[in-house]
């Protein structure tokens, strides 16, 4: 098969790069050539970019193509223009954020509903308050161009490595060093996630199997809670003087700290993280253990410098003493 992914390089479009090669099939990707790449030689490798050319699909077709990078609807109808009906199998790469919150945990496909976006221009810029609604946008216009030959993915976190987000290294990297762990509360908020090999697994079999549709590529089910789940990295990784301290979320908050804690998702419990992931099980979905995405980012993250956004040890020193 002939797949075309539309980004390809960068973590969840490398993940799929490399499910698709193991698998066998001819890939190709396109993108602006500016992320530095570990595909080998026999990957087509076109240089293309959305606010620019995307001459390079010229002519050229494909069984299947996969779009990892499409976060405004204007970036879906650039790359409609460009292929045509070339493109064959539509797999649209989304987020559970295009949903609005759910009632309750445990949203279907069918039972969940996606973000009204009539206010939004189709280049609107993508912020943090506008990134859902603009998924679901997204989603839209790819139902206008390939509404017959679509399949959508909603996954939740996508974790491992290579991952330019840097949020769930954060926490690997953070338990790995031990000592006292800031680790915010409520303990019991919803977390789900995906190891992105696990993600480009899916989304190949789904082009293999021809499989249309929308589908949540989420796990555990039911969800893991947040600080049982850091409590499960620690066991595997942190030194033995390791303790976990639940932070309040009010305490974080009047410390403008919040932003320092990635995977959160805040003072309450969210419903979408908390989606049902049966139907893409049924097509294929297979879920790794969280301890193998742990070894992974480890092996990757080596001395590597932690950015500038992560919660320095003097602020959460900071937080753990002041805590009440």
């Amino acid at each position: 098969m002939r797949i075309l992914i539309v980004g390809g390089t960068s973590f969840v479009g490398r993940g799929v790069a490399w499910a698709a090669l193991n698998a066998g099939h001819d890939v190709t990707v396109i993108n602006r050539g500016e992320t530095p790449s570990d595909l080998p030689e026999s990957v087509t490798r076109l240089i293309g970019d959305r606010r620019g050319d995307m001459s390079a699909l010229a002519e050229l077709s494909f069984d299947a193509t996969v779009d990892a990078i499409a976060f405004r609807p204007i970036d879906v109808d650039v790359l409609a223009t460009a292929l045509g009906k070339r493109g064959g199998h539509h797999i649209q790469i989304s987020s559970v954020s295009a949903y609005e919150d759910p009632a309750t945990d445990g949203a279907t496909e069918e039972t969940a509903t996606l973000w009204n976006d009539t206010s939004l221009a189709r280049d609107a810029e993508m912020t943090a308050e506008t990134y859902g609604p603009l998924k679901a946008a997204c989603e839209r216009a790819a139902e206008e161009h390939f509404g017959d030959h679509l399949t959508i993915v909603r996954p939740t976190f996508v974790i491992g490595s290579h991952d330019a987000t840097l949020r769930f290294p954060y926490w690997v990297e953070r338990l790995r060093i031990g000592g006292n762990v800031a680790v915010p509360g409520p303990r019991d908020n919803a977390l789900q996630y995906i190891d992105a090999r696990d993600l480009g697994e899916f989304v190949v079999t789904l082009a293999t199997n021809s499989s249309l549709g929308a589908f949540h590529a989420a796990g555990p089910y039911p969800p893991g809670r947040f600080f049982e789940v850091m409590e499960a990295i620690s066991r595997q990784i942190s030194p033995s003087n390791t303790r976990l301290v639940e932070i309040s979320p009010r305490h974080i908050k009047s410390h403008h700290l919040d932003t320092r804690f990635p995977l959160w998702s805040g003072s309450t419990s969210e419903t979408s993280m908390a989606v049902d992931p049966a139907k893409a099980v049924t097509a294929g979905l297979k879920l790794r253990d969280l301890s193998e995405s742990v070894d992974d980012v480890i092996s990757w993250w080596d001395d590597r410098e932690p950015p500038s956004w992560w919660l320095t040890r003097e602020q959460e020193a900071m937080l753990v003493r002041t805590n009440v």
